[in-house]
């Protein structure tokens, strides 16, 4: 059997404008295996493979056992002319709608040039990413081990917006211009209660979506950057160590919200929200016992039974008579009997200068008074 084996066309068109695709959040198409795509992957990218993670697998076997033209051949006759025309056919539908669009693989090599060259057949131009996927991604770490330095250079100071737990540093996040949303790009809560229905993104794509949220950041030429106050992990995902180190350097402004208002803002993070998330009540309910049983020795027994106990209660109000309003008495507890003296430690702990303190409003006020 004959495999007709791409021709390529001269010079067909690269770019390493890796800076200019962050700023532009320009449409990517990453014609990698889907395997490869779920382990990392660019936020505006979509996955519209060259080969499936079957003909991948059959293709990488080949290279390693007969060399590079006998893969070349057996890629060729996987994604033959039958098997070709539809996966083309989804990158010119994504091209219409994107025509921005840049196309990429792991390192810029074979994939995508075929790619780039059955698009060039069917009267298509499109550019691809040089040194390609590999390529993008160390740019990208190597902005984020830039950061401290290249932030000083910019007189960009780092602040921590403190607070006890439930204060309401989100929300005030959410109101800033020079802000960025640590949880958010880690989809945690960053608690023991913190993750959420649907799984936290990888390491690689939490470090990837970081760096361009930083590099657009940088470029609107802010004089602070405020971030809430976290660990180092953030569930699942973490911050480099001098990434980290650099960011908690900044001055605190604290956030100072009643005990009143703080169960109220967790009841509706926690229970009201986060509820929404799963399929039933029931889910989020597995997850909560969970959750609790995970803090059960660092809470004690007593006070464990008695969150539990008032826990119980609540659920039980809510199933009944479809009421939430129980479930303040277990937030209470837990954040003036357990969260509120892990705090307490830590400030006495931090030596930072207290910048600032008021009410959620007051705070939004002064941050984003900052950069005037």
């Amino acid at each position: 059997m004959t495999v007709q084996i791409t021709e390529f066309t001269d010079d067909l068109p690269q770019t390493d404008d890796f800076k200019s695709i962050v700023l532009n959040q320009t449409p990517l198409i990453d014609v990698r295996a889907p395997v490869e795509y779920v382990q990392g992957a660019f936020i505006s990218s979509t996955n519209l493979p060259l080969m499936n993670d079957d003909e991948r697998q059959k293709v990488g076997l080949c290279y390693k056992q007969n060399g590079n033209a006998a893969a070349v051949a057996l890629g060729h006759q996987l994604v033959n002319q039958q098997t070709r025309e539809p996966r083309v056919e989804s990158w010119i539908e994504f091209m219409d709608a994107n025509p921005t669009a840049l196309l990429y693989c792991f390192r810029g090599g074979m994939r995508s040039k075929i790619s780039q060259q059955w698009l060039q057949d069917a009267g298509r131009e499109i550019v691809r990413l040089k040194g390609g996927y590999k390529a993008f991604r160390r740019y990208l770490i190597d902005f984020i081990d830039s950061v401290p330095s290249e932030f000083e250079k910019a007189g960009i100071e780092p602040v921590v917006l403190a607070g006890r737990t439930g204060s309401g540093k989100t929300l005030v996040i959410h109101q800033l211009n020079n802000a960025i949303d640590l949880e958010g790009l880690a989809h945690h809560r960053g608690s023991a209660f913190g993750r959420h229905a649907t799984p936290q993104p990888t390491q690689i794509n939490f470090e990837n979506n970081l760096a361009m949220d930083l590099i657009r950041f940088m470029e609107t030429q802010p004089k602070h950057l405020v971030i809430e106050d976290e660990g180092r992990n953030i569930g699942s995902v973490n911050l480099s160590k001098e990434l980290f180190e650099f960011l908690k350097s900044g001055s605190r402004v604290v956030v100072d919200t009643s005990i009143e208002e703080r169960v109220a803002i967790t009841l509706d993070e926690y229970v009201i929200e986060a509820q929404a998330e799963y399929n039933n009540i029931a889910e989020w309910e597995d997850f909560m016992r969970g959750a609790m049983q995970r803090i059960q020795k660092r809470l004690g027994g007593e006070r464990y039974q008695r969150v539990m106990s008032q826990f119980d209660f609540a659920m039980k109000t809510q199933l009944n008579q479809n009421t939430i309003e129980e479930h303040q008495a277990w937030i209470k507890t837990l954040l003036v009997e357990y969260y509120d003296p892990m705090y307490d430690y830590q400030m006495q702990k931090n030596n930072k200068s207290v910048i600032f303190k008021g009410s959620i409003s007051e705070v939004v006020d002064y941050l984003n008074n900052l950069d005037a």
